[in-house]
């Protein structure tokens, strides 16, 4: 199995917790939940373009998170126990969970079933 890591905006993935979340060295990501398959991890390692996620992942789930395939869930700890109340303390990721979002379903009726139904509607 190929490995080609694709990059995302941090602000992108984590959305309301961007601005809480320290940064990360490696964590693993995992496919539903923590007890599903370990599809590989994520880094912040990009030097210059620090503020992104790059996703070390099979090529065909690449694909498909950068097609927006997929919802982000996370498992974290809270970086500092100092501060009272959740609302703003500094959070750490453990990992990170993608959840394949289903995707819309098309209706395709041919022109045969059309000229049908105008036909019992009276058209």
């Amino acid at each position: 199995m190929s490995y080609s890591p694709v990059s995302i905006s941090r602000r992108h993935v984590l959305g309301s917790l961007y601005s809480r979340c320290d940064a990360i060295e490696s964590i693993p990501v995992f496919l539903r939940n923590e007890q599903g398959e370990q599809l590989g991890h994520v880094d912040q390692g990009l030097g210059h373009y620090a503020d992104a996620f790059s996703f070390h992942l099979a090529e065909d789930i690449c694909k498909r998170l950068s097609s927006g395939q997929f919802a982000y869930s996370f498992n974290y700890d809270y970086a500092d126990d100092s501060a009272a109340g959740d609302t703003g303390r500094r959070i750490k990721l453990n990992h990170i969970c993608l959840t394949p979002l289903s995707p819309p379903l098309k209706t395709v009726v041919s022109k045969a079933a059309k000229a049908a139904a105008e036909l019992l509607a009276g058209k």
